[in-house]
This record gives structure tokens, C-alpha cells and sequence, in this order.
């Protein structure tokens, strides 16, 4: 098994950048996952961002997550549980419109780092798009107009954290999935281990790093690469000591950006099969919503049928 892709981003600014665009090259084409190590998110930010997180947690939601967990028996569960993460979660969106202010029990100084992380974020999102694009052949700006929509790209943050689970054999942090959006940038605990994808029939650890920002691919980005990239699936380990935090951040398409395979990449192919549908991403998120954890194929199948913009309406409804 090759080993998984990090990808210094410094290597870009200078002589390294064709070998570091071959990087992420392969790493999209063959992994869906690489690992970023010196970004632009300088590391004060990121260990303000961990410490107040993981304080917020033992503040706020600690207690919440072990009521709920005695109230539906989790501690002595003898079989797998298959209907539920061992995960506490919220969420935070920041566009088209922040709800950033009308979260409960958030502090005024955690409200305003987490505002500077996903700007920041956000720009990282967008340049690596670009990065995408040349390494696609396509122009530069083409993958975040296709997200764009009437109203710009969709962009929020789930914020996790997966505390030490007594039967880790039973149930899962997070199920196994991919991810229905654009790319994801993920912040995580480089202490507490768990996340993993499947490569090649096997599930592969995504090495905890300090400091690093690991990105994956979403469904989107398959479907407008006609396959050239791939959403992958991945999971969450629970484990039986530490609490491991997640802050995975989403840039998505707006919700009534029109998806499809670029033109160039249908193009490119021998018979310019294009092999993924035309949809409408919010009727492609209403879908998910109830197929998360099953096959992604099936989803794209549905949409197949449904050749004009007009009629998606009609699934989501059905």
C-alpha cells in the first residue's frame, strides 16, 4: 500500500511545483484524500481554534453526549449498532449567510476565532480548486463558477467530537460515507486517531498530523470531473480512551447551482461518453439526506432519468 499523499504547499512557490502538482494529481486521481502541511493557516490560529473547541466541548456538550448515551443504553449494547454515530456534534454556516451569532453557548471569543477560520478556510478552499482546475486542463475559476450558483457557494462546519466509547467493536464514530459535497477541508486531532478511508478494499488510517489540513473529494467534484476524481468512502473509529476532535469544513456548491461533467472532460474521453447526469445540487442534497450511509451509485442512477433542470424538482418531491 502506498503510503498516503501529503502535499507541502510551500513546494508550489518554487522549483518543486510541477512534482507537487503530480502530487496532487495522483493523490485526487487515486486516494480522493491528501493531507496538507504548510498552508496558509498559520499555526497560532489553528492551537487557538483546537484548545477553545475542545473547552467548549467540556463545557457545554460533555454532559449532553453521557445523558444521552445512559438514556439509550449505549454502555452495555452486546451487538453492533448500525442507526447511530458516537459523535457530538453542531454546526456552523458561514455562507450565503452566517448563523455563526444564533448558535447557544458559544462564546463571544469563540464566535469571532472560528469567523477567522473559516475565512481563511475559504480562501484556502477556493485556491485549491484552482489547483484542481489546472491540474484538469480546465480554466482557471471554472470549478468555483460551476459551484456558484445565483448566490455563491454553500460553506459550513461541522464541528466534532468523539469521546471514549466502552465498545468501540459496536459502534462506529461516524458510519461509513462519502461525502455529497464540493471539497472538504478537514481540521482534526492529532493525538486521538479514528478517521479512515477505503482504498483498494482496505481501510487505510488518516495519519493524525499536527497542524495539517487533510482535504477530500465530494460527490460534486465527481460528477463535474466525469469521474476522472472520485468521492471515496471513509469513517470514524470510535476508540476506547481520548476524546478526538473533528472540524471538518464544507464548501459546496450553492443550492440551485446546476451540476454536471465539465464539457472539456467529456470531451477528452475516447467515445465523450458522459457518465453522470445533470441535477440540481439542492435536489441532490435532499436525496443524500436520507441515503447517507448507503452507495453513492444509486443516487447518481436516480438522477439519470431526469434530463432537464426542470423536472429534478419532481424527485426531491416524490
Amino acid at each position: 500500500m502506498a503510503s498516503f499523499p501529503v502535499i507541502n504547499m510551500e513546494n508550489l512557490n518554487g522549483e518543486k511545483r510541477g512534482a507537487t502538482m503530480e502530487q496532487i494529481k495522483d493523490a485526487c486521481e487515486n486516494w480522493g484524500f491528501f493531507e496538507l502541511v504548510n498552508h496558509s493557516i498559520g499555526p497560532e490560529l489553528l492551537d487557538t481554534v483546537e484548545r477553545m473547541t475542545k473547552d467548549h466541548y467540556r463545557k457545554c456538550m460533555e454532559q449532553r453526549f453521557k445523558e444521552m448515551v445512559a438514556s439509550k443504553g449505549l454502555e452495555g449494547v452486546e451487538s453492533e449498532i448500525d442507526d447511530l454515530d458516537w459523535e457530538s456534534t453542531f454546526f456552523l454556516r458561514h455562507l450565503p449567510v452566517s448563523n455563526i451569532r444564533e448558535i447557544p453557548d458559544l462564546d463571544e471569543e469563540y464566535r469571532n476565532v472560528m469567523k477567522e477560520f473559516a475565512g481563511q478556510l475559504e480562501k484556502l478552499a477556493e485556491q485549491l480548486l484552482d489547483l484542481l482546475c489546472e491540474n484538469l486542463g480546465l480554466e482557471r475559476g471554472y470549478l468555483k463558477k460551476a459551484f456558484y450558483g445565483s448566490k455563491g457557494p454553500t460553506f459550513g462546519t461541522k464541528v466534532s467530537n468523539y469521546p471514549p466509547c466502552p465498545k468501540p467493536e459496536l459502534i462506529k464514530g461516524l458510519r461509513a460515507h462519502t461525502d455529497a459535497g464540493g471539497i472538504i477541508l478537514l481540521f482534526q486531532d492529532d493525538k486521538v486517531s479514528g478517521l479512515q478511508l477505503l482504498k483498494d478494499g482496505q481501510w487505510v488510517d488518516v495519519p493524525p498530523m499536527r497542524h495539517s489540513i487533510v482535504i477530500n473529494l465530494g460527490d460534486q467534484l465527481e460528477v463535474i470531473t466525469n469521474g476522472k476524481y472520485k468521492s471515496i468512502l471513509h469513517r470514524v473509529l470510535a476508540q476506547p480512551d481520548g476524546t478526538r476532535m473533528s472540524i471538518a469544513s464544507f464548501y459546496n456548491p450553492g443550492s440551485d447551482a446546476v451540476i454536471y461533467p465539465a464539457p472539456p472532460l467529456v470531451d477528452d474521453k475516447e467515445d465523450n461518453e458522459q457518465l453522470y447526469p445533470k441535477f440540481v445540487f439542492e435536489d441532490y442534497m435532499k436525496l443524500y439526506a436520507g441515503l447517507k450511509f448507503q452507495a453513492k451509485e444509486p443516487r447518481f442512477e436516480a438522477f439519470k432519468n431526469l434530463q432537464t433542470p426542470a423536472n429534478l424538482g419532481q424527485l426531491a418531491t416524490a
